[in-house]
């Protein structure tokens, strides 16, 4: 059988694994990037929201190509129909950015992995791997040849509950509890009050989660939700469609596509490497809990994984000892504020409708000065009690 050989194998072409191709590739390691897709960004499983600050702090320059909106502002909706309008105009919005195209995107992060030298293998599945003294053997199959990798390292970035690092021994399983089902309608026709603006409906529109309005343009926009399922009795279509029937922007509009997947809200995974192996992006829980975004995170923890592991293939050590210098830099940077904001986002479920009213209201009359997710907790334990003693000594 076939045996090609490498110092790192990346499994997954998403952004995290795109992410970790090219830091490698740029720091000397020789890599193969590999997607079971023939298509890589499609289908998309995301909202495509991402924060300016985020793309600036990696170097990424936004392109016409796949920014489909720039937004101006945020819209907070309670239960009741409180809105809370936070205007780039009034106030900074350094974690306001762009609407993307995910299947141009993610095309985009690869071809910067192949410019930087990496290998790209589309329509490549991996069917298992096996350890091997130095590193492991990964058996794949691409139309309909098979076929062996040899590698040195091995990146998990195959999504929730991965399969690479299950078979590498890590445990990737996420409790039913922090897996939210998320579901989206790209639609067409919608009525948004501004266009300009992201919005998010709070409550038991969204059990577990909450609903979202992405506008991509004109009369465009990504209409979903995440619910966790163990705390309702109906499905995330079920609530996706009631949301767009009972929601003013989106009562004429259509649907012209259909995107389902998981979302790992439970925080960064505890362990992230074993020798020669590594995971990576949603693989790794490198999604907000509070949120569910995981874009720019997943960027930002590939450039750390392709660092470290084209430093471990310099230095020939690929023990876990040696990668766990990735899962530290992790820790500090994504797995700690990551904590925080799941104790937040626990907080948050328990409260009621008529509880997310009454802050909504009080935030109403509050003077914002700034939007990240930080000072809006922040805020929300100023105008809250009952979140000063629960939130109070995190933030």
């Amino acid at each position: 059988m076939k045996l090609i050989e490498t110092d790192v194998l990346v499994i997954g072409a998403g952004p995290a694994g795109s992410s970790t191709a090219k830091h490698a590739a740029l720091n000397g390691a020789e890599v193969i990037l590999m997607d079971k897709k023939s298509e890589i960004g499609s289908p998309k499983r995301c909202a495509e929201g991402v924060s300016k600050e985020g793309l600036k702090k990696l170097g990424i320059e936004p392109n016409s190509r796949w920014v489909t909106k720039e937004l101006s502002g945020v819209r907070l909706i309670s239960p009741n129909g409180t809105d809370v309008w936070m205007k780039e105009d009034q106030v900074k919005l350094p974690e306001a950015g762009y609407i993307l195209e995910r299947k141009v995107f993610d095309k985009f992060m690869a071809m910067d992995a192949a410019r930087a030298g990496a290998t790209i293998m589309i329509k490549t599945l991996a069917r298992g791997m096996r350890k091997d003294y130095d590193g492991y053997i990964v058996s794949c199959e691409s139309m309909g040849e098979d076929f062996e990798i040899k590698a040195k390292i091995v990146v998990g970035a195959d999504g929730p509950e991965s399969r690479v690092g299950r078979w590498g021994g890590l445990k990737t399983a996420v409790k039913p509890k922090n897996m939210e089902s998320g579901i989206q309608f790209e639609m067409v026709g919608l009525e948004m009050e501004d266009p300009d603006v992201i919005e998010f409906y709070f409550g038991s529109v969204a059990p577990g989660g909450y609903a979202w309005i992405f506008p991509k343009g004109d009369d465009i926009a990504n209409v979903g939700l995440g619910i966790v399922s163990t705390v309702t009795d109906k499905s995330a279509y079920e609530h996706l469609v009631e949301f767009v029937k009972n929601c003013p922007a989106t009562q004429n509009a259509q649907p012209v596509e259909l995107n389902v997947g998981g979302d790992p809200v439970g925080g960064m995974t505890k362990n992230l490497v074993k020798d020669n192996l590594m995971i990576v992006g949603d693989a790794a829980g490198h999604v907000n809990p509070l949120t569910g975004g995981g874009i720019i995170t997943a960027l930002e923890a590939g450039m750390y994984a392709g660092e470290v592991a084209a430093a471990a293939v310099k230095e020939d050590n690929y023990t876990e000892k040696r990668l766990k210098e990735y899962q530290e830099i992790c820790k500090k940077e994504i797995g700690d504020s990551f904590d925080k904001y799941l104790k937040t986002k626990d907080y948050l479920l328990s409260l009621s409708d008529s509880d997310l009213d009454s802050i909504a209201a009080a935030f109403q009359d509050t003077e914002f000065e700034n939007i990240s997710t930080k000072e809006l907790i922040k805020l929300l334990i100023k105008v809250s009690p009952k979140a000063l003693l629960k939130l109070g000594k995190l933030f």
